[in-house]
């Protein structure tokens, strides 16, 4: 059977992609705006954005004397590398005015990397699954939306079974 040389490429590259799981907050400025932009700027950076969650509200987590934060988990593919990923991460971030002064603290934009296909990596600058993910339900939730049955390669639980167990007690809700 003959395939025409785009289409063989096409599927050769769709085979490669990497498929990560990310997860986008913000709690200053126009936060619906915010990461509408935020999933422009990964689509033209990163790659495909395959599915995105509904958009969850939630008091903030860590310090909590700040703005209410909108959150999203987004399935992504790309052919970037674990690190190459990061580094357009935290572009993305600072061309959309991150500022990072203090952890946990107010933001126009945060982009984190929850899963790398099924990766566990463990450096001083890249931490894959994100390490904080099963303790906070603001990740949970849009991320059950999109990937219920996700097997956290760590832990060996899915997303469900994470949820299940967690102990935040922070209210997640659907921004209508």
């Amino acid at each position: 059977m003959f395939f025409p040389r785009n289409l063989v490429c096409y599927l050769y590259d769709a085979m490669n992609l990497n498929q990560v799981f990310l997860h986008t907050g913000t709690n200053l400025g126009n936060r619906q705006a915010n990461l509408r932009l935020a999933n422009e700027w990964i689509e033209k950076e990163i790659g495909p954005i395959v599915q995105a969650s509904e958009v969850y509200r939630t008091k903030a987590w860590g310090i909590t004397d700040q703005p209410d934060f909108l959150n999203q988990a987004l399935l992504a593919r790309t052919r970037l590398s674990p690190f190459e990923l990061l580094e357009k991460i935290q572009a993305i971030e600072r061309r959309m005015g991150r500022v990072r002064e203090v952890k946990w603290g107010e933001r126009i934009i945060d982009i984190d990397i929850l899963f790398y296909n099924d990766a566990i990596i463990e450096t001083e600058t890249l931490t894959i699954p994100h390490p904080y993910l099963h303790y906070r339900n603001f990740v949970l939730l849009p991320l059950m939306d999109i990937a219920p049955g996700l097997v956290h390669p760590g832990f060996g639980k899915t997303i469900t079974e994470l949820y299940a167990n967690s102990e935040d007690t922070l209210l997640v809700e659907v921004v209508k």
